[in-house]
């Protein structure tokens, strides 16, 4: 039993001595493996008494699960040491910023939002911000729409779960599906006069090549003593030979409707598809390109502002559309599939400024 002993403590000391994965694998190997050492005095228990194989095996076996939980210890001990080593050879620096890879573009979206942001501050609009999840009264009530209609169904609005207003009484709530909302929001919160744009996202029940469940609208609110007619046709004609850089672009104004406005119109600017290319500027064909129209009496009821001694006019349109018109991008669902190699091609330098205009 004392060369039992004797066995143990040598290999015990040769597994604490193992100092990686591969020497302790060979420690294992010259003790317990088909010619280990422990193996070999097993193979001698058949030349032994009944009572002595009995005693000896027993000695043995406990010396076999002895040495094999060593063995085991000492290999969790090596791999979490070599996991730790490898973690500090292989760590990083989150704090510093990450090599690039490389070079990064400006989404057509916030190139084009920020290009109207500029032209219509040179007019004097500031810029003004609201929630995208909305009540019925913003949304709708405020902007003069009827019960009735079929913008408040539910297949054109996504309409979320009721909740408390200001006042405590349960309100119906929804995603904005116009940024016109945050006129409502303008107009109760300050006194005109008013000049003011809303850029944001907004949503709609819709899905095609034209129309997307979220899209970007931009938004002009004025208020004041003598706005008139005019001074929107004025605005709208100069900003859009702005933005489309065409110094002698044709445009036009079509009667037509909103709730929120009286009188109403569309406004178009010329262009030519001859070819089968779609060019703006002169030519024989117009293209529809905003919506807009003096305030209605009753929005400005609704928002706490006397009609009898202010009026004002609103106009809106959509960011991807004018965006579309202006860089050529033929569907509009390619803005939000977050494609690099489109970016790439249709993205702009963090320091380009693609419209000279406004340099």
């Amino acid at each position: 039993m004392s060369n039992i002993d004797a066995l143990k403590k040598e290999i015990v000391e040769t597994v604490q001595a193992a100092n990686d994965i591969a020497s302790l694998e060979e420690v294992r190997v010259s003790a317990l493996g088909k010619k280990g050492k422990v193996t070999g005095l097993m193979q001698t228990l058949g030349q032994l008494s009944p009572e002595q194989r009995k005693e000896m095996g027993q000695a043995l076996n406990r010396l076999k699960d002895e040495i094999t939980a060593e063995i085991e210890t000492r290999a969790a001990l090596l791999k979490s040491a070599a996991l730790n080593e490898r973690l500090q050879k292989e760590k990083v620096d989150i704090t510093l910023s990450p090599r690039p890879q490389g070079k990064g573009t400006i989404h057509p979206i916030s190139q084009t939002i920020e290009e109207m942001i500029v032209i219509f501050a040179e007019m004097g609009f500031s810029v003004a911000e609201g929630p995208e999840i909305e009540d019925d009264f913003h949304n709708f009530t405020a902007l003069n729409f009827p019960p009735e209609h079929p913008a408040r169904q539910m297949h054109d609005t996504f309409y979320l779960p009721d909740a408390p207003d200001k006042k405590g009484l349960e309100a119906r709530r929804l995603l904005r599906t116009h940024t016109s909302t945050v006129q409502v929001h303008v107009m109760q919160e300050q006194k005109p006069p008013i000049r003011v744009i809303i850029p944001g996202r907004t949503f709609r029940s819709d899905y095609d090549m034209t129309h997307t469940p979220m899209f970007h609208q931009i938004e002009g609110l004025l208020i004041d003593k003598s706005a008139h007619m005019g001074h929107l046709k004025g605005c709208l004609i100069e900003f859009c030979r702005k933005f489309f850089e065409v110094d002698d672009l044709p445009t036009r104004f079509r009667p037509s409707f909103f709730p929120f406005t009286e009188p109403s119109a569309e406004m178009d600017i010329g262009c030519s598809r001859e070819g089968g290319e779609l060019k703006i500027g002169a030519g024989k064909d117009w293209l529809e390109i905003l919506g807009c129209g003096m305030v209605h009496p009753n929005v400005l009821k609704n928002c706490g502002i006397d009609p009898n001694e202010y009026q004002g006019f609103a106009f809106g349109m959509g960011v991807e559309r004018v965006a579309m018109l202006k860089y050529g991008i033929p569907d509009l669902r390619t803005f939000f599939e977050s494609d690099l190699r489109w970016l790439k091609h249709y993205g702009f330098g963090p320091l380009e400024q693609p419209n000279p205009a406004l340099s």
